[in-house]
Parts: structure tokens; C-alpha cells; sequence
């Protein structure tokens, strides 16, 4: 029983195939600033995104033919329980059109649907970016007009809390957690009995990340939108995929600015201090969401690999509680094995 796993990021297509729970390989294929930037929509990149798959399957050699089932990393989609979907025309249909938000995770249902349908075999998520387990009390913005929405890197998440509640002797439904996923977008979040009880909406909210804007000072920014300098697809496009470090900076490489800073540029480690600055600050909103009782808090994602900046985290934080650091993404693994419970009968596959 074999699995192919696909993962759509900002700036890089993952892609692993697993037999049963066994990975066989597993790729991150990385894409400059120039190749994602050329796409005017998340949506125009599939046709670049399925070549970089069927390339890396070929020089491996894995033909798709050999597949069992293929899951993608879930897109921006309508708020919902956490859990595998199979992939239908509804999900599709949200996925291209954006209406729930332009992220690169769309393209996860799209491409397991194309390869699917070419092999005959059957396309799935795992908890995507909707998944919305907010306690009431978070959906409430301050303004009557809008309401605060669930938007979060919940795979990884949901994946390095279940396995740092292993490594300290707790089960998920008793564990509380302060969980920073730090990638091109930042989304850090209060575990309450494991679920996802608050965060910031990685693209409105938060951090700056390497390519997102995070929260911005309102009333400057309303000023923006009728400054006659953007139109409103061209500033939701700045603020989303233009700012953050990129902003300041030209590139979205934390590696490159990490090297920048160590080199002497004063802007470049300006830019990486204030972004940590903000990242502090959200860890501690998170803790009182918890009202202090946590069992630790939790770093993940790109990022994180980072010793110089995980530093820099840490001693504004580690105040709080234990620091456990999960380089990377666990979101591969979680993938598979979502879709391997609902090959096997374990779980049943939910229908969007």
C-alpha cells in the first residue's frame, strides 16, 4: 500500500511516498523568489508544481502508476472538523477560486485530484488550513463587522503536539501547548486538550513572517487601501506574498538575511530582531489564552532550524515553560498516515 504525500508551501513543493506507515523517500524541492513570483495566482502554478512532482518521481523512481492513493497538504477551505476528506468537485472548487484565501496549500487538493483521476485512485486532505476548533471568545475581532477566523498551519501543529505529548507522558486530550509553526507564514497557537483553541490567522494577523505582513497598525493601513497607490487585488497580494521580510529586504531567505546580519548588514539584523520581537509577543498573548498552564511551548517549522534565531526565541520565552524544538515540518508523515486510517478502515473519510 503505497502513498504519495504532497505538500504545496510559499516557496517550496514536498513531496514523500510512504508504504503504509514506512517512508520509502522523502524531497523538498525549493523555488526562488523569481520562479513563484512570474505566477499572477496560487492557481496559475500547477501545471510548474506537477512537473516538479512527476520529475523528482521519475528520478527516484517511483512511477505514479505504483500508487495507491495520493493526499495533499488541505488548502484554504470553509471552516471545519479536523480530520481526512476525500477530495471532490466541492473542495476543488474552493481550492481554485481562492474564495476562502490565495495560499499555496491549495494547490495540495488539486494536484492529489489531477493524479487521482489520471490513475484511477483516490485523492485525500489532511486537516487543512480551516480546521476550526476556536474557543468563542477568540472569534470576537472588536469590530461587529468582522469576525476572527481559524486559518492555521494545523498539520503541523496537530502533528508535533501529538508527538511532544508522547515524549512527556501526556495524552493529547489533557495537553496544553503554545505552539509557534514559524515558516512563510507564522501561525502561533494555544492548545487546550489538544485542540486549537486560539491563533493568529497566518496571513491577516500575528508575526511578519518572510513574506507576509502580519497585523498591521489599522488606521495606517485603511489610509493605504485610499491612498490610490494599490488596488485592492495589488495590496491583499503586497500584504500576503510582498511583505514581511521581503519588504524591507528583497528576498524571502531567512538563510540568506541570517548570513546578511552575520556579515555586518545592520538592516538585515534589524529586520531578523524585530520579526523575533513579534514572535515573543505572540507566544506570551497565547500563554494567557492558557492562563499560564502549559505544558510547554513548542517551536516548528522552517525556521527552526535556525539555531542563531531559536536562541533569540528562547530567552524571551523561556520564562514561561520548557522550549521544545521540532525543526521542520512533521506534516509529511501526518499526511500519510491520515490517509493510510482511512485505507485501512481505521477511520472514516469525511466528505466535504
Amino acid at each position: 500500500m503505497k502513498i504519495l504525500a504532497i505538500n504545496p508551501g510559499s516557496t517550496s513543493t514536498k513531496l514523500a511516498v510512504y508504504e503504509k506507515n514506512k517512508l520509502l523517500f522523502e524531497e523538498t524541492v525549493r523555488h526562488s523568489d523569481e520562479e513563484i513570483m512570474k505566477f499572477a495566482d496560487v492557481a496559475d502554478q500547477l501545471a510548474f508544481r506537477m512537473e516538479t512532482i512527476k520529475a523528482v518521481l521519475l528520478e527516484r523512481g517511483f512511477p505514479l502508476t505504483i500508487l495507491d492513493a495520493v493526499v495533499g497538504r488541505g488548502g484554504m477551505l470553509k471552516p471545519l472538523s479536523s480530520g481526512t476528506y476525500i477530495v471532490g468537485e466541492s473542495i476543488l472548487e474552493d481550492a481554485r477560486s481562492g474564495k476562502y484565501g490565495n495560499h499555496a496549500s491549495n494547490l495540495g487538493p488539486i494536484l492529489s485530484a489531477e493524479i487521482g483521476a489520471e490513475h484511477n485512485i483516490p485523492a485525500y486532505i489532511v486537516d487543512p488550513v480551516g480546521v476550526d476548533e476556536l474557543m468563542d471568545e477568540a472569534r470576537i475581532s472588536g469590530l461587529v463587522d468582522i469576525e476572527r477566523k481559524s486559518h492555521v498551519h494545523a498539520l503541523n501543529i496537530k502533528a508535533v503536539s501529538r508527538k511532544i505529548a508522547i515524549q512527556i507522558g501526556r495524552n493529547m486530550p489533557e495537553a496544553n501547548f503554545v505552539i509557534a509553526h514559524l515558516g512563510g507564514g507564522i501561525s502561533v497557537a494555544a492548545l487546550q486538550g489538544g485542540r486549537i483553541v486560539d491563533v493568529n490567522n497566518a496571513e491577516n494577523e500575528g508575526p511578519f513572517s518572510p513574506e507576509r505582513a502580519g497585523g498591521l497598525p489599522a488606521k495606517q493601513l485603511v489610509h493605504l487601501c485610499y491612498s490610490g497607490k494599490y488596488t485592492e487585488k495589488e495590496l491583499i497580494q503586497r500584504i500576503t506574498k510582498q511583505g514581511g521580510i521581503f519588504s524591507y529586504l528583497g528576498t524571502k531567505s531567512v538563510i540568506e538575511v541570517e548570513k546578511r546580519a552575520l556579515d555586518g548588514d545592520t538592516e538585515a539584523e534589524l529586520t531578523l530582531k524585530a520579526m523575533i520581537h513579534q514572535i515573543g509577543k505572540e507566544i506570551g498573548a497565547m500563554a494567557t489564552v492558557l492562563e499560564g498552564r502549559i505544558d510547554g511551548i513548542i517551536l516548528t517549522g522552517g525556521i527552526a532550524h535556525s539555531d542563531r534565531i531559536v536562541g533569540w526565541i528562547r530567552e524571551k520565552i523561556r520564562f514561561l515553560g520548557e522550549v521544545f524544538v521540532v525543526p521542520g515540518e512533521a506534516e509529511m508523515e501526518a499526511l500519510a498516515a491520515g490517509a493510510f486510517r482511512v485505507l485501512t478502515g481505521e477511520e472514516e473519510a469525511k466528505i466535504y
